[in-house]
């Protein structure tokens, strides 16, 4: 799949030049013959805060965006804001299941932490108009995250 040989070509520069690199995005769609809009939603879906990625991108010039992978080590405090800004007021259950498997395959959290959170935050436990369920959710994810996260 095109957007998985755009991930590994991007998280394999990130890895030869120590975590941070400055790309042009008409010249990443181009070596992959695709168009600029499939770089940006490889960005947005696979390089997200809640990923552990910092994305900034720079008018003029060409257009380069630079992108930043997190050391959750280093940036602890950081990546704890970025993390509670991704959740924000309001979460769907898709991206909160993205948010808690990146911090499991990172091993911030065990797999038995995984499962009680996606249990926790469930549509099935929470019994709730639809319309509130989300920010619900929220408020629990960031809630028990801030617990875990501070152990460490």
């Amino acid at each position: 799949m095109l957007s998985d040989e755009i991930q590994y070509f991007l998280n394999n520069l990130l890895d030869k030049e120590g975590g941070s690199i400055l790309i042009k995005r008409n010249d990443i769609a181009i070596r992959f013959n695709c168009s600029p809009s499939q770089i940006n939603y490889v960005l947005t879906t696979r390089f997200a805060p809640h990923f552990g990625y910092y994305i900034q991108s720079r008018r003029g010039e060409g257009g380069y965006i630079k992108i930043e992978k997190l050391d959750l080590l280093e940036d602890e405090d950081e990546y704890k804001e970025i993390l509670m800004d991704a959740i924000g007021e309001s979460i769907t259950i898709k991206e909160a299941h993205d948010i808690i498997r990146k911090l499991c395959d990172d091993e911030i959290i065990t797999k038995d932490e995984k499962e009680i959170i996606l249990a926790s935050i469930d549509d099935r436990a929470l019994t709730i108009d639809i319309d509130k369920r989300n920010a619900l959710r929220s408020d629990i994810l960031k809630n028990i995250l801030l617990v875990l996260l501070k152990r460490g």
